[in-house]
């Protein structure tokens, strides 16, 4: 099947390429220089001359707190580009996959979200995904996978901001009343290029990461699996701390866990288990220093 990538240089693209290379994919990845997808011509001349069976858009302006400033900028790569792929998408006859957010709910709930429950984002990185999402469903074939908390040893996330705190500080004060679940990009990677090979596998799916907890317990894990692989890893002392004592430019959901069961009646055992990465993720993190 031929598959065209955006976003290659992310932390999901690059992940989507080490799996895509293990498999008789044919498939083209396109870097923002490569390909920009804001760009109407750019991307009509990109799909009409590789001719894809799949596009999987894996590029996004993920910044939480710079979107609230740059709104312009999220709302153009989250949203409106996505509607060109769309667009382009349908003149090809290819299946649009788009990848979203946790951050569409407003996390005033204590069950995990299902796909069908209200959205209602709280600042402008989940509206822009939301529109995403609306873009999106204009492809004629599209699947819409919302997942969270992504991290990886590529690009810029949480495990690599608290190993690189780590060698500055002796104590971190860290969130403890918002509730999530970690995804290793390489769990969703493997899981997005699953879902190709399924027909019928349409509309909006949730891929959780595995067990929930909050950012004060993912710290925790990242810096026990850190220790578990080098005892004499330097590790901060740790200070849960709570919303209101840490303000964001971005209010983000209290409780954003994800209910995956739709998805695992699709592929079951699909499920990630991020506490299980994290020592190999740490461990390609410090090969790549």
């Amino acid at each position: 099947m031929k598959i065209l990538l955006t976003g290659a240089n992310g932390q999901l693209g690059r992940c989507l390429q080490d799996v895509l290379a293990a498999t008789e994919h044919a498939w083209l990845a396109c870097s923002r220089e490569q390909l920009d997808i804001t760009n109407a011509r750019q991307v009509q001349q990109q799909v009409s001359h590789f001719q894809p069976e799949v596009i999987i858009n894996a590029a996004a302006w993920t910044g939480v707190d710079s979107a609230e400033t740059h709104a312009e900028s999220a709302w153009k790569i989250n949203a409106e580009a996505v509607a060109l792929l769309a667009q382009a998408a349908n003149s090809v006859n290819a299946r649009l996959i788009q990848v979203s957010t946790d951050y569409v709910f407003d996390g005033n709930h204590q069950q995990p979200w299902r796909e069908t429950d209200p959205t209602r984002p709280l600042g402008v990185y989940g509206a822009s995904k939301l529109a995403g999402e609306q873009a999106a469903a204009q492809a004629n074939e599209h699947i819409i996978v919302r997942t969270a908390w992504v991290f990886s040893a590529y690009g810029n996330n949480f495990l690599k901001t608290m190993l690189r705190l780590a060698g500055e500080r002796d104590e971190l004060g860290i969130v403890a009343d918002q509730t999530g679940t970690p995804t290793w990009a390489g769990d969703l990677a493997q899981t997005l290029v699953q879902l190709i090979g399924i027909p019928h596998a349409r509309g909006i799916y949730h891929f959780s990461g595995g067990t929930p907890c909050t950012w004060f317990d993912f710290a925790s894990a990242i810096f026990a699996a850190l220790k578990a692989g080098d005892p004499d890893a330097r590790i901060p002392l740790l200070k849960p701390v709570s919303t209101a004592e840490f303000p964001t430019p971005a209010k983000r959901p209290a409780w954003s866990v994800l209910d995956d069961q739709r998805l695992q009646e699709l592929l079951p055992g699909s499920r990630g288990n991020w506490g299980a990465a994290l020592e190999s993720v740490i461990s390609a993190c410090h090969q790549a220093d």
